[in-house]
């Protein structure tokens, strides 16, 4: 089988819009990429602004280096043998981090903008890459010659000719520089002072090799130097081995050895970079960089994924350093690692049963090693040690069970006692990582028939942070192996764009008349439909975009059916299927390359040619796909890695607990609840374990999210777990997941490295009413990863990618936004443990769109909220017009006579007095720990209970017909009072318009003739003398004023308007 290694492939595929730099208003441009201390070059397209290449590159990948950094530079030259130049003109430049490069088959085609080198040079256009991760097969190569055999004893002691002193050099040690190391030399090898002849490149490296650029004139490429033998150190004159370097561009792989490291690498491969281990030492020409040989020095250990990902974002490839838990209180566990046992006299599945405190448990059945006489059991139990009553003695036994089916129960009646193991708790050791996994040891037991039986075990007492918390047997879960804590990823979304251009071949040639045709396209549960196109020669045109949401991996196919719309129903007159995998990518708005799909029969066993269908599909990878409501939404990238922008900071959650909880359940007679705690942020999703039969349970778990845009929310929802339970009148019965309540938190109102620890209600909202089931502990901290130039220029930017500007998706967003969370919902209910579908659809919102009387009622008064600060200022400007307060009116004249004097001074004014409004609302500002759900504003506390059954009422309706019509009437009822409000508004805008209109030739001859008066005043006085004139009139004394409304007002108020029209 065939090996492989990591290679960086940049597809360079064109240029467009490039200067003219020949001096003859055209350049000649070709492309020059730098990756790792490798060089590539394309060929140069000659005279041509918007060249085209399509040339592949491809680029070893390195281990991470203070010397070569993991960015891709691509430059763009003109070149100077095409044209009058002397010199090489520069075009442009971009430089591409390593976070934006994705794996192989989620590549785009991406036009980045050309940047200058300095300020003073002269670029414009843009360059088309795909860059992405591959893996290349390496052919193997034939093993080495052997050895000549030794000669006599003889013939050693006289001296060797030259080139067996030149064969035995590599024996006895490395040349003083790696680059004068040489491979031993066969029998015909020419002498020392000649040079070799070269040798042919690897058949796997000879097309990388047409692209790379050879050495500088006066230079020849260094030789590979072997890998020395495994029981010899290289050492140089001094003592100390030469440094290897890494391998240049102008260096081919003719070394099996360095072949066989490149596939050991990549057997460990995963983008983005990390460390490899490399076997063999190479030469190059840049500056060196040290890389341990696998004879002298250990190799680079690469840091292994951590066990627990409460800090890892999966998202991102690079490894975070693991939660100190910091931000939650320490609970203490009594540790038991139970790995496996020996010399036991059975043959059967023996099981060990640990007590402790008030604690009874049995392990599982050992297994019996194949390849010895061991009992494995490799478990781990964890035991709180919180609790006031706490033993002081641990008790480990192992008993035989008898045959047939082991009793699940801790009780061993009938069981045969091997012996057992008891412990002083107190003499157990402490271990708080970051300290060394306690090793086990073999422990002898006592009591019983195994008298020569050995236990081996390992104990100790430790935290939640231990390695070994996530997959041990807990006390609080009571041993549920789904209430384990998970860390979720949501799949990866995309917008599936469909765009049916027209069909043809629909119909025989015989038929002429008129024929209705329609296309349905489906994507599993998603159904859209086109527009009905109207032909007589079976060559129907739509032009009509059809959107779907498709998650990661591929493995559906995209349906269309084109049908007949007659009058006695639809008939299928064929079907098209595409697999999503044949489907191009795109990151921006680019046409994509239409293609005709042929239509088929599927009703017969013998499918025949139906017409056919002009397509043009795509995955829009420049959007984002909501599965959010957009006000709690916590992630606003597009789908394609390449668009994202570094994260400004990341969020640090610590879950402590919930308490008086309200029982869920009844069990045993006895109210109980097991909560469980599900956080989300982006795509990262986030779930406690379960704590079993409290109503106070305790999680004290931490974790940490990547922020890439602080106007985001958090979402913490607890819940009471519906796993199989048992109760007064069922057992083992399984029923939904039942919410107790949610808790969000917006980024931008946290403090940068402050920690917020408080206690919030958990509250519900049911047809019943609103209550309160208990309250949840969080602590929750913002730390800034970006200087805070970059931070503030975040809120300068759009909150959603740019496609939803170019191309907005508009009323569709909604329909796109309900089919993302049902996938997503579908998918996180298929992982183990499961996040159950009313779970993630509540953390969602996805229910939170339909009808409800009190949201208009809460909307409406939210409304009016804001606009009560804008009616303050008009009744100020009423009070200060009629003299109430008289010295605020002569203020207000100063200033007034000031700022049309100057009126320069207007703007600065304003933004003023809007500083010193914020400033002095600064004193008043919400002293709450963090905004929290407000009862009052969404008018929960008092609702009628008609109006909150409505609310929650499923589409269609279930409830009686009279409620029904009721309900109806009532809606009417206030749909009365809306349309008479958008009846009025409706008529003060068509008085405007009559003004100019000649609906009422007086009218519109009194206003165009006082428009003509102004005009002609306005023309020979100075606009400051009217404006002082209006301004005094506008503020005059009441006793100057008339009660009756002014003249305009009842001008205005007798325009004609539509209302009469009006059926």
């Amino acid at each position: 089988m065939a090996s492989t290694v990591p290679k960086l492939v940049v597809e360079v595929v064109e240029a467009i819009d490039l200067l003219p730099k020949d001096g003859h208003g055209t350049s000649s441009p070709y492309v020059v990429l730098h990756y790792y201390g490798q060089r590539r070059r394309t060929q140069t397209a000659i005279r041509d602004l918007n060249p085209k290449w399509g040339e592949v590159m491809k680029f070893k990948i390195g281990k991470p280096s203070e010397i070569f950094s993991d960015v891709l530079e691509v430059n763009l030259h003109h070149d100077k043998n095409f044209g009058p130049t002397r010199r090489n003109n520069f075009l442009g430049r971009i430089t591409i981090g390593s976070s934006q490069f994705v794996k192989k088959g989620e590549e785009a085609l991406i036009y980045y903008p050309l940047q200058k080198k300095d300020m003073f040079s002269w670029v414009r256009g843009e360059i088309g890459l795909k860059i992405y991760y591959a893996d290349e097969e390496v052919v193997p190569l034939p093993p080495p010659p052997e050895p000549q055999p030794a000669p006599p004893p003889a013939a050693e002691a006289a001296a060797p000719p030259p080139q067996e002193a030149e064969a035995k050099a590599p024996e006895a040690g490395p040349s003083p520089t790696p680059a004068s190391a040489a491979e031993p030399l066969p029998e015909n090898a020419p002498p020392a002072g000649e040079a070799p002849p070269p040798q042919a490149a690897p058949p796997s490296e000879a097309a990388e090799a047409q692209s790379e650029n050879g050495p500088p004139e006066g230079e020849s490429p260094p030789s590979e130097a072997p890998a020395p033998p495994a029981d010899r150190a290289p050492t140089d004159e001094g003592g100390i081995p030469p440094p290897p370097v890494m391998e240049d561009a102008s260096q081919g792989e003719s070394e099996p050895v360095e072949a066989q490291a490149e596939a050991e690498a990549a057997s460990q491969w995963v983008p983005p970079l990390q460390p490899q281990e490399v076997m063999a030492a190479v030469a190059s020409r840049p500056v060196p960089e040290v890389k341990f040989a696998g004879i002298n020095a250990p190799p680079p250990m690469p840091r292994p994924p951590l066990s627990r990902t409460y800090t890892m974002d999966s998202m991102d490839s690079t490894i975070i350093e693991r939660s100190s838990f910091d931000l939650v209180d320490k609970m203490h566990y009594l540790f038991v690692k139970v790995v496996k046992a020996r010399h036991l006299p059975t043959n059967g599945n023996p099981v060990v049963k640990i007590v402790v405190s008030s604690h009874h448990l049995k392990s599982k059945p050992a297994r019996k090693s194949s390849l010895s006489s061991f009992f494995e059991w490799d478990q781990t139990f964890a035991f709180g040690r919180d609790a006031p009553e706490s033993s002081s003695i641990l008790e480990v036994s192992v008993w035989d069970p008898p045959g047939g089916p082991v009793d699940p129960t801790p009780d061993v009646v009938g069981y045969n006692f091997f012996g057992g193991i008891c412990f002083d708790v107190t003499e157990i050791p402490l271990r708080d990582p970051p300290d060394s996994p306690l090793a086990p040891q073999w422990y002898r037991l006592e009591g019983g028939g195994a008298h020569h039986g050995d236990l081996m075990l390992a104990t100790w007492v430790g935290t939640q942070a231990d390695e070994a918390f996530p997959d041990a047997w807990k006390t609080d879960t009571a041993g549920n192996v789904n209430a384990r804590a998970k860390v979720y990823q949501s799949p990866k979304l995309w917008y599936l764009r469909a765009t049916v251009l027209e069909a043809q071949d629909l119909m025989p040639l015989t038929a002429l008349k008129e024929s209705s045709f329609q296309v349905k396209a489906q994507l599993g549960f998603q159904v859209q439909k086109t527009k009905v196109s109207v032909t007589r020669d079976g060559t129907p045109s739509w032009n009509e975009d059809l959107l779907f949401v498709a998650a990661e991996p591929f493995s559906d196919n995209l349906t269309f059916t084109v049908e007949n719309r007659q009058p006695r129903g639809s008939v299928i007159v064929g079907v098209a299927s595409i697999p999503l995998t044949t489907i191009e990518r795109r990151v921006d708005d680019r046409k994509v390359a239409s293609r005709w799909v042929t239509f088929e029969n599927p009703h017969r066993e013998k499918r025949l040619y139906k017409g056919r269908v002009h397509l043009r599909l795509c995955f829009d990878g420049g959007y984002h796909v909501m599965d959010e409501a957009a006000y709690v939404c916590s992630d606003f990238r597009p789908t394609a890695r390449q668009l994202w922008k570094p994260p400004v900071g990341s969020v640090e959650l610590g879950i402590i607990g919930c308490k008086n909880l309200l029982p869920m359940k009844i069990v045993n007679g006895k109210g109980t609840t097991d909560a469980y705690c599900v956080a989300k942020y982006g795509p990262k999703w986030v779930r406690t374990r379960t704590v079993c039969d409290t109503l106070e349970p305790k999680w004290n778990e931490q974790y940490t999210w990547r922020v890439y845009d602080p106007c985001t929310v958090l979402s913490i929802g607890v819940f009471d777990s519906g796993e199989a339970f048992e109760t007064d009148c069922s057992k083992d019965a399984t029923r939904p997941d039942i919410r107790i309540g949610k808790v969000r938190v917006r980024i931008s109102t946290l403090q940068t490295n402050k920690v917020y620890r408080n206690t919030y209600p958990l509250l519900t909202l049911s047809n019943s009413g609103m209550k309160k089931m208990g309250e949840v502990e969080i602590a929750i901290r913002f730390v800034r990863l970006s200087p805070t130039l970059d931070f503030l220029h975040v809120y300068s930017q759009p909150l959603l990618p740019p496609m939803h500007h170019i191309k907005p998706l508009g009323v569709m967003q909604t329909m796109l936004r309900t089919a993302a969370s049902k996938i997503v919902a579908a998918h996180l209910s298929r992982s183990e443990p499961p996040i159950r579908r009313e779970v993630v659809l509540y953390m969602l919102d996805a229910d939170s769109e339909g009808f409800s009387m009190r949201k208009v009622r809460a909307n409406w008064f939210r409304i009016i909220n804001v606009i009560v600060g804008i009616t303050d200022i008009v009744w100020w400007i009423d009070d200060t017009r009629r003299w109430k307060k008289p010295t605020a009116t002569i203020l207000v004249h100063t200033l007034f006579v000031l700022l049309v004097w100057f009126p320069d001074l207007i703007i600065p004014t304003i933004a003023f007095y809007v500083f010193v409004i914020g400033a002095w609302k600064y004193r008043f500002r919400s002293r709450d720990p963090l905004p929290h759900f407000c009862p009052k504003i969404s008018l929960a506390e008092f609702v009628d209970r008609e109006e909150l059954d409505e609310e929650f009422d499923v589409i269609p309706s279930a409830r009686s017909p009279d409620i029904v019509r009721a309900r109806y009437d009532k809606l009417r009822s206030l749909g009365m009072r809306v349309q008479t409000m958008l009846g009025d508004l409706a008529a003060q805008g068509e008085r405007v318009q009559a003004l100019v209109t000649w609906r009422d030739p007086r009218a519109t001859g009194i206003f165009i003739g006082l428009c003509f008066c102004v005009a002609m005043i306005l023309y020979l006085v100075p606009t400051k003398m009217v404006a002082m004139a209006s301004g005094f009139y506008y503020f005059r004394h009441p006793i100057f004023r008339d009660r009756m409304p002014s003249p305009a007002l009842n001008f205005f108020r007798r325009l004609p308007s539509l209302a009469d029209r009006m059926m």
